[in-house]
């Protein structure tokens, strides 16, 4: 098996992927919105249901792919995703467009980062974390790529046959990608790769440990700061005063500063135990979001930087953390439980940073994100780091 096309070959559905669920809305939502004439909230609701569903079949995707390899399930989520696109091409009311956003959000259980971990830890096991950084670095182009290619669809042909040729995508490129990329059940082994002797304290085949809580802790914090600034970063910079042109550029910080931060770790912090990498990633963030509360244009340059490069690492913090902690052994199982608050928390972050946005202003739901940062870093160094 060869790694480095594997991980090209699903870095590049990993972008489209991405592209045609989580970050879809910030390119279809106004013109859904104003053919429909449905408000631009109940339009975005459809990702948050997504997302709900996402983490309600997030732990039967990771025992699949335990049990068959990730071969089906990623092949399925292609077929999933068109369907979903193919129905939101369609939709002529609001249940039919939800129920589009079902069919998504299963295709997102089984087809994102942690269907694709999952999958890398079946094939390698302890071999795993350069792939799943690798994957990572490509599937940082997303929005990179995705975004302006949809919005110039759209601008050709409309939404409603953007869904469509996005459906087309993914069964002419996602589908085989996943069918010829990704080995057979024949050829998986029986169980993973040979085990590293998981850290003191954990236990490979048990998930209700403490170990496990504080780490399923740590990262739905996480997604839940990450989710709401990724949301209203362009509100909170103006709301700080900062012109919404130089919010904009301020913003685009994130993109590069995040590519930055995992090729470092491809090179120099593969060294690193990943919790050490989770722990210097998570005070990279709370540094840069508080660095936005002085509002000056200048530092919120920095801070974006800083931010992106802690979100950038986190990303693969999140695939390579139970993989150190626990070992292959039962690792999509794993992140599938992980995955369910996880997702919750991304589906109601936003809304919940809305109310804070509306009643309080930007400054305190800032410093809400940075004690639900300083939360997570305490619960880092509760964990194993060797």
């Amino acid at each position: 098996m060869n790694r480095s096309r594997l991980v090209w070959a699903l870095g590049i559905a990993q972008i489209l992927a991405w592209s045609t669920t989580y970050y879809l809305p910030a390119v279809l939502a106004t013109p859904i919105s104003k053919e429909t004439g449905w408000s631009i909230t109940r339009v975005v609701i459809g990702l948050s249901w997504g997302l709900l569903v996402a983490g309600a079949c997030s732990p039967l995707v990771g025992r699949l792919i335990d049990r068959r390899g990730g071969r089906s399930v990623l092949a399925t989520s292609s077929v999933l995703l068109a369907l979903g696109m193919l129905l939101m091409g369609s939709a002529g009311n609001l249940i039919t467009y939800y129920l589009a956003w079902t069919l998504i959000g299963a295709g997102m259980a089984a087809g994102l980062y942690d269907a694709v971990f999952s999958t890398l830890a079946r094939l390698l096991g302890n071999n795993a974390r350069a792939s799943i950084t690798g994957l990572t670095l490509l599937g940082g182009f997303a929005s990179t790529l995705g975004w302006p290619l949809i919005t110039g669809l759209e601008g050709l042909i409309g939404w409603r046959y953007s869904c469509f040729t996005l459906a087309a995508a993914h069964l002419m490129i996602g589908l085989p990608i996943h069918l010829l990329a990704i080995p057979r059940n024949k050829d998986l082994p029986v169980e993973p790769a040979p085990l590293a002797a998981p850290p003191s304290g954990t236990h490979p085949g048990s998930s209700g440990n403490g170990i496990f809580l504080l780490l399923a802790t740590l990262l739905t914090l996480l997604s839940l700061v990450v989710s709401s600034i990724s949301v209203h970063l362009l509100e909170v910079l103006q709301l700080l005063g900062i012109a919404t042109a130089t919010a904009l550029a301020i913003g685009m910080m994130i993109g590069p500063a995040q590519v930055a931060a995992r090729l470092a770790e491809f090179s120099i912090g593969r060294r690193l135990h990943p919790t050490w990498s989770a722990r210097i990633a998570i005070l990279l963030c709370g540094l840069g979001i508080a660095l936005l509360l002085p509002a000056i244009p200048w530092l919120a340059f920095v801070a974006l930087a800083l931010y992106g490069a802690g979100n950038g690492i986190l990303t693969i913090a999140r695939g390579t953390l139970p993989l150190a902690l626990f070992g292959p052994e039962g690792y999509g199982r794993r992140m599938g439980l992980l995955a369910r608050p996880m997702l919750i928390a991304q589906a109601s972050g936003p809304v919940a940073a809305a109310l804070i946005l509306e009643r309080f202003g930007s400054t305190p739901l800032l410093i809400v994100m940075c004690v639900l940062v300083a939360g997570s870093f305490l619960t880092s160094l509760a964990l194993p780091a060797k």
